[in-house]
């Protein structure tokens, strides 16, 4: 039983059902806000300054900030991120998906206060696209209106990504290592089995296909005991006195 069995056994009733359900409706919500020109955002952000004076409510609340002022993107990206919440919910349970997207909020929370790096929830649904691609990586779905496959999308999503991570500051780079320090946590032991199991099948097959070829061979000379293995290119021929020979050592005739 690993840990993550042992937590949901004690505490599964602490999770919230349709966690990303309402992290949606908020982020429905700020996004109405601000397009109503309401001052709302500045109250939301993750402050590492501002926690430490008491605002206690900036830890969650950044979750919930929109990361586009278009209405298309924002549809988009909600609808998106119901479906994965949904999906990962199904295949997981509740208090898998409560713990996993909560680690995701602890490394982006870790990565504004210890490198100044501001996180979006961007991240977390990005997070939450691995996680379901790596679970069912065959799953399609329509990407800009086009069928693809999850594995697919996730590589695709991953290119915008891997060029901030390349090109930006040390602090960029902590704040996308640790706002997916979630996945890692949960399907590196996973990632590494399998890489294991496939060394392993990789090894057996060389023993199999090793121990399958024939020890005899069908010409031997008599004389250096060259074989048609170790030297394709000689001709072999059998002598007067029953015995085969290379070309090079066939006995002549008295």
């Amino acid at each position: 039983m690993t840990i993550l069995d042992r937590l949901e056994r004690h505490f599964s009733r602490f999770a919230i059902p349709g966690l990303i359900r309402y992290v949606v409706a908020c982020n429905a919500m700020v996004f109405v806000l601000f397009l109503t020109k309401q001052p709302i955002i500045e109250w939301l952000t993750l402050d590492p300054t501002l926690i430490l004076q008491g605002q206690v409510w900036r830890l969650v609340t950044w979750i919930f900030i929109p990361n586009t002022d278009s209405l298309f993107f924002i549809l988009f990206f909600l609808m998106f991120t119901w479906w994965l919440g949904d999906m990962l919910e199904a295949a997981w349970g509740s208090f898998r998906l409560n713990i996993y997207y909560l680690l995701g909020m602890a490394g982006g929370t870790l990565a504004a206060f210890i490198f100044g790096a501001s996180a979006g929830n961007y991240l977390l649904t990005f997070s939450m696209l691995l996680a379901l691609a790596t679970l069912a990586p065959d799953e399609q779905i329509l990407f800009l209106f086009f069928p693809l496959k999850l594995k697919w999308v996730a590589c695709i999503s991953l290119l915008p990504l891997g060029y901030n991570f390349v090109t930006g500051g040390v602090a960029m780079q902590m704040m996308i290592a640790m706002c997916l320090l979630n996945y890692f946590i949960f399907f590196a032991p996973r990632l590494l089995q399998q890489m294991r199991s496939t060394k392993q099948v990789a090894t057996r097959r060389a023993r199999f296909q090793a121990a399958s070829l024939p020890d005899e061979t069908l010409h031997l000379c008599a004389t250096c005991g060259i074989t048609e293995i170790t030297h394709p290119e000689v001709n072999f021929r059998v002598a007067s006195n029953g015995h085969e020979y290379c070309a090079d050592h066939l006995p002549t005739a008295n």
